[in-house]
C-alpha cells in the first residue's frame, strides 16, 4: 500500500481539511490549519506531501513524522508544524482503518470510557456572560471557559482589573461551585498586569487561567505560579515537545493546552502528554476547530492518563443544529451526555466525513483573518 493522491478543502468558517488517498482505496482525513493563515499552510501541505509522501507507505507514521520535521534544515513554527499536524492526522486515520481499530488502540489502548469537555461562553457585560453560562450549564456542560477581558494595556488602573473581576464573579455566582470555570487571558495581559489580575481572580476557585502572558514571555510564568494557588495553563501557541520542555522543567504551569492541529498531530501530542505525566501536569488540549481536529484530540486523549478534559466548540449538545458537525455523515457521531463525550469505537479517527458536503462547502471563498485591535491611542493591541 502506498499514498497515491491528496486533496485540500477550505471550508467555512475557517478550516482546512486534508484528504489522503492510498493504493488500496483507504482514505485518511486531517486538519492542517493556522487560523488566519490558511493559504500559507495550504502551500506548506502541498510541498510536504508532494516532495516527501506520494508513493510512500502510509503506515510508517513515526518515520514520516520525523522525515517531515527533520528534512528541512529550518524547522518548527506554526506553519510547518500545522501542515505536518494535518498530514499526521490523516496518516493515523489510514493506519487505524487498515488495522480496523481506533487510533487509541494503536497507542496502547483506552484508559477511560468517557472524556469531559468544556465549552466557551461569551458576552460583553457580566450579565451577558452569566446568562450564557447558565444556558450552557442547562445544555449539559459541566465545565466552561470565558475570556477575562478585551484589549488590556501594559499599565491599567484598578478599575480595569475590577471590571475583569466582576465578569468572573458574575459567572461564578450564577453557576455556584459545582461547575468548572476556566478563564482565558488570551495573551492579552502584560507581565506587569498579569500578577494583579491573577490575584484578583484567586477567590473564584478557577479550573485554570489560560495564557496569562503571551508565549513570547513564558519565562514569567514560573514567578506568576509561585504567587497563586490558581492553576496556570498555556500551550495553544506552542509547536512541539521542545517548546513545552522548559515549562515542565521549571514547574511554571499546572495545565498544558497543546493543539493537535499545531503541535505536530497525534504523534507529537501523544509525546507531550507522556512528558506531562512525568511531571504531574494535566493536559487539556485546545480545539476550537472542526470535528476532524476534535476526533484527533480524542484519540490521543483516550489513550493518556494525563489528558483530563477536552476543549470543543462544536455544539455537541445539539448536533442537528451544529455548523461544524454538519461535515460528518452522521452529526450524532460524538455521543455527548452529562458533560462528557463517550469513547468512539470506529476505526481510525472514529468519524465518517461527509465528503460531498465538504466539496459543496469548499466552493466558496474561505479566508478568515482574526480581528486587529487597537488601544485608545492607536497602538496595536493583542487579540
Amino acid at each position: 500500500m502506498h499514498i497515491t493522491d491528496y486533496e485540500l478543502f477550505a471550508v467555512p468558517p475557517r478550516w482546512l481539511l486534508l484528504k489522503l488517498e492510498t493504493s488500496d482505496g483507504l482514505v485518511g482525513w486531517g486538519e492542517p490549519i493556522v487560523q488566519g493563515r490558511l493559504r500559507t499552510v495550504r502551500s506548506a501541505v502541498e510541498e510536504l506531501v508532494e516532495v516527501y509522501l506520494l508513493g510512500e507507505d502510509p503506515l510508517r507514521t513515526e518515520y514520516h513524522w520525523r522525515k517531515l520535521y527533520q528534512s528541512g534544515y529550518y524547522r518548527g513554527g506554526p506553519v510547518l508544524m500545522s501542515a505536518l499536524s494535518g498530514i499526521d492526522h490523516a496518516l493515523w486515520d489510514i493506519k487505524g482503518k487498515h488495522y480496523d481499530a481506533p487510533v487509541y488502540e494503536l497507542l496502547g489502548g483506552h484508559v477511560r470510557d468517557r472524556m469531559p469537555v468544556h465549552q466557551w461562553v461569551g458576552g460583553e457585560t457580566p450579565e451577558e456572560v452569566a446568562k450564557e453560562a447558565i444556558q450552557r450549564r442547562d445544555q449539559g456542560y459541566t465545565a466552561l471557559k470565558m475570556n477575562a477581558t478585551n484589549e488590556f494595556g501594559p499599565l491599567e488602573p484598578p478599575a480595569a482589573v475590577e471590571t475583569a473581576r466582576k465578569r468572573v464573579a458574575a459567572v461564578r455566582e450564577a453557576l455556584g461551585d459545582d461547575l468548572h470555570l476556566g478563564v482565558d487571558f488570551h495573551g492579552r495581559v502584560s507581565k506587569s498586569m498579569a500578577s494583579r489580575l491573577v490575584e484578583a481572580l484567586e477567590p473564584y476557585g478557577l479550573m485554570f487561567i489560560d495564557q496569562p502572558v503571551r508565549p513570547e514571555h513564558s519565562e514569567a510564568l514560573a514567578a506568576l505560579a509561585e504567587g497563586t494557588t490558581t492553576p496556570l495553563a498555556t500551550g495553544e501557541r506552542f509547536y512541539s515537545r521542545y517548546d513545552f520542555k522548559p515549562l515542565l522543567t521549571d514547574g511554571s504551569v499546572s495545565v498544558l493546552q497543546p493543539d493537535v492541529t499545531h503541535v505536530g498531530g497525534i504523534t507529537e501530542l501523544r509525546k507531550v502528554m507522556t512528558m506531562a505525566e512525568a511531571f504531574d501536569v494535566s493536559v487539556v488540549p485546545h480545539c476550537p476547530l472542526s470535528p476532524v481536529a476534535f476526533a484527533a484530540n480524542l484519540q490521543a486523549g483516550f489513550a493518556s492518563h494525563s489528558a483530563v478534559m477536552q476543549e470543543q466548540d462544536l455544539g455537541l449538545h445539539d448536533p442537528d443544529e451544529s455548523v461544524g458537525l454538519a461535515y460528518l455523515d452522521d452529526p450524532q457521531q460524538f455521543d455527548f451526555d452529562d458533560g462528557f463525550v463517550k469513547r468512539p469505537t470506529g476505526p481510525g479517527l472514529g468519524i465518517d466525513v461527509d465528503e460531498a458536503y465538504v466539496r459543496e462547502r469548499s466552493r466558496g471563498d474561505v479566508n478568515w483573518y482574526n480581528p486587529v485591535w487597537h488601544h485608545d491611542d492607536g497602538r496595536l493591541a493583542e487579540w
